[in-house]
């Protein structure tokens, strides 16, 4: 069996407001702007994930918020207080609990994490390209799209780690003309 994984970095958040926690702080213009934009090229390409699983700040949230609405149907959502600012570590456990009958996954989350995880688990025949742009910058909103096969996958997610996808794709607001 064959998984797809996103990894999508919420959009560009708001520092206005100097009294607010880091984890209550909205998106700005730009990542209202972003975040769809973001969700419309995932749908044009039949990118439709099962589950998403998205940290449960205020700016993955609403970035989920703007992305969903673009899909042709509904997608499960499950918000997750342990990814919040994660390390690599914390991510990757919380993929791996995620229920086997789920194929196609979108984690909505933050960096450095999400940088380090993509790099963790892009295996050496991903996409040049992408690999060459990802390691460049993991900008705010930007995906990264993993297939991954091999034994662990058809047992679910739990034997992902390091070298479990090929990168296939890396995608950013401003890579699509936003």
């Amino acid at each position: 069996m064959t998984r797809t994984l996103f990894l999508l970095r919420h959009a560009k958040s708001s520092w206005d407001d100097p009294t607010l926690e880091d984890f209550d702080r909205p998106l700005a213009k730009r990542g209202r702007e972003a975040a769809p934009l973001m969700g419309r090229e995932m749908a044009r390409r039949g990118w439709l994930p099962d589950l998403a699983l998205v940290s449960a700040a205020l700016r993955t949230r609403q970035t989920w918020d703007l992305v969903a609405p673009e899909f042709s149907r509904e997608i499960a959502v499950t918000f997750d207080e342990t990814i919040y600012e994660a390390p690599v570590e914390r991510i990757l456990a919380a993929i791996r609990k995620v229920p086997a009958e789920i194929a196609t996954l979108v984690v909505v989350g933050h960096n450095p994490g999400f940088e380090n995880l993509a790099g963790m688990l892009a295996a050496p025949e991903s996409n040049h390209e992408a690999m060459a742009a990802m390691q460049e910058k993991f900008p705010t909103a930007a995906l990264a799209r993993f297939s991954c096969a091999g034994e662990w996958a058809g047992s679910g997610w739990t034997g992902l780690g390091p070298g479990g996808g090929i990168l296939t794709d890396f995608l950013t607001p401003r890579g699509l003309g936003r």
